[in-house]
């Protein structure tokens, strides 16, 4: 459908608690089209509804050149004991960090015609797992960050051109 303008922190709905889908018609059609138009770029491994402006729980994800999508997704496994692992965000732009991340994720919800998806992963694919459900859950990684580099942080965004 479209590339969609991607919100950056700062913006509410970034920290919005997402509702989950109800009823699935031309609406989520749409949204689910723009989220994997959107994402299907080099460098973007993942990109939850909330980054395009819409407070539902949906993702598209982006991964060695798939691009795929989970609507109502839910971690329901994490494996493993979490490592540090290197992390931008396309709503935090030009910034990366150290997150403490499981190694293995794995998410269910459902496509477009309600039936059943598991996404399950190692790297890349489970660091995109989880990094998405926290934006549908209204975190953003920074919050993951300790005291002192969120403080780093948070002085890069206040001098970003983009803030």
């Amino acid at each position: 459908m479209a590339v969609r303008d991607i919100r950056v922190f700062g913006d509410p709905v970034l920290r919005k608690v997402c509702d989950p889908i109800g009823e699935i018609d031309d609406g989520v059609r749409a949204l689910v089209a723009d989220l994997c138009d959107t994402v299907a770029f080099d460098g973007r491994a993942g990109l939850a509804a909330t980054q395009i402006g819409h407070g539902v729980r949906a993702f598209s994800l982006n991964i060695d050149g798939e691009v795929s999508y989970v609507l109502n997704p839910e971690i329901v496994a994490l494996e493993g004991e979490p490592v540090p692992t290197g992390e931008g965000c396309l709503s935090v732009p030009d910034l990366w960090f150290d997150v403490m991340r499981y190694p293995r994720a794995t998410v269910r919800g459902i496509d477009l015609d309600g039936a059943e998806v598991v996404i399950s992963g190692e790297g890349l694919l489970a660091q995109a797992l989880q990094h998405e459900c926290d934006h549908l859950d209204g975190k953003l990684y920074l919050s993951r960050l300790d005291r002192e580099t969120r403080g780093e942080a948070m002085r890069r965004i206040r001098t970003s051109t983009w803030f």
